[in-house]
């Protein structure tokens, strides 16, 4: 995994074919985003500090899906 940005993220976590789960405990809160049962993003929170990370090659996921 590596960074993406927000907007990617946003992208991901916004579309109905996708599923994500949440989790927050001591502090640091992640938000998991699945399709078809893999992860292929997520976005971890600690304090004030978030970092958006997505599977290598989850700009080719964004542009097969807004081709559709």
């Amino acid at each position: 995994m590596h960074l993406i940005m927000k907007s990617q993220f946003d992208d991901l976590r916004l579309n109905d074919d996708h599923e994500y789960s949440t989790n927050d405990r001591g502090g640091k809160r992640v938000i998991k985003i699945y399709k078809n049962g893999e992860l292929i993003a997520k976005k971890v929170t600690v304090k004030r500090s978030v970092r958006y990370f997505g599977i290598t090659g989850v700009e080719a996921l964004l542009q097969t899906e807004a081709g559709q």
